[in-house]
């Protein structure tokens, strides 16, 4: 019988969130409930599947593993790209990869965490929980930051910059805008005002990042970048962490200079002895940007869909067609 693994389902979510019955009625399913050691641990607890089904880009698809992969025939993921995955590999070995294809709710989604992550971290909402569930009221709590008349800088305008633009704005926030591709009239048509990448982290009283991970996004935000940063800004991460200098910001929040509020880390789970867990001056977040039920009821039923339909030798969705 066909063997289909589903990776990354740190959450459990994957069994509730779509009908896995037709496909277990042709395959032997195993979900993956943890991350993998390292891609030694990965090569060994794949080699005898035939399909695997991947979330995003948690578990990284080099071509190093796909060769060590004997028996892989299909491959799926989610969303149309995966900058983990080697499809060169996948094709080169014969390996048929398949896409889901979404409506953006997972857009939306990320945008909608970073503002929480926002609002969580002016008001320090997370503290103020733990302080009334410890049996204590205001005691040791920080004062609140009031975000109306206050400046956003996000780094990256495209759909969820845009869309956290959008939000700032209806918060009575003025909006500062910069990528390396922006122009001043995109910046305006998003509803930002264009600044340098220098301007914007001097002016702005919390930034936000929504930049794709690439050779040229990865150590963006420096320790220079850091440290011109207002003391207290809030800086907040949803997209990748290696965006920004880990180390340097690990130390910019030990000297509380800014406060840190993260969705996305170097290295993922992040391990439990990281400082950051311990750190002063952050709200954290086990990376749930896109994570919400209609993302979910997007990729977990098409997932199934395209397993199936390889199954029936009748592939839908497939990003590498020359392997046909």
């Amino acid at each position: 019988m066909t063997k289909v693994a589903v990776l990354d389902d740190w959450q459990g979510v994957a069994r509730s969130n779509a009908d896995w019955s037709p496909l277990m009625a042709r395959a032997e399913v195993v979900f993956f409930g943890r991350a993998f050691r390292d891609e030694s641990d990965a090569a060994s607890q794949l080699a005898d599947f035939e399909i695997v089904l991947s979330m995003r880009e948690r578990t990284a698809l080099p071509g190093s593993l796909i060769n060590r992969l004997p028996k892989l025939r299909m491959l799926g993921i989610t969303s149309t790209g995966n900058r983990s995955l080697d499809t060169d590999a996948c094709s080169a070995r014969g390996v048929l990869v398949c896409h889901t294809a979404g409506t953006g709710a997972s857009a939306a989604a990320t945008a909608e965490l970073a503002l929480g992550l926002l609002l969580a971290a002016a008001r320090d909402i997370p503290a103020a929980d733990a302080n009334l569930r410890s049996g204590r009221f205001q005691e040791g709590l920080a004062v609140g930051i009031g975000l109306a008349g206050k400046t956003m800088g996000i780094i990256g305008l495209g759909r969820l910059g845009t869309c956290l633009c959008r939000y700032c704005r209806a918060l009575d926030m003025r909006v500062l805008g910069w990528s390396p591709n922006l122009t001043p009239a995109k910046a305006e048509a998003a509803g930002a005002v264009y600044a340098t990448k220098d301007e914007l982290l001097a002016r702005s009283d919390a930034v936000s990042i929504h930049l794709v991970l690439s050779p040229r996004s990865r150590g963006l935000i420096g320790a220079p970048d850091l440290a011109r940063m207002k003391p207290g800004a809030i800086l907040i991460n949803t997209s990748r962490g290696p965006i920004v200098d880990e180390a340097a910001l690990v130390q910019a929040v030990q000297a509380r200079r800014i406060i840190a509020a993260l969705d996305v880390y170097d290295r993922e789970p992040l391990p439990a002895d990281h400082p950051l867990r311990t750190a002063p001056n952050t709200v954290l977040t086990p990376h749930l940007g896109y994570g919400v039920r209609e993302t979910w009821g997007e990729f977990y039923p098409q997932s199934v869909e395209n397993a199936l339909a390889f199954l029936d030798g009748k592939p839908v969705r497939v990003l590498n067609p020359e392997v046909l």
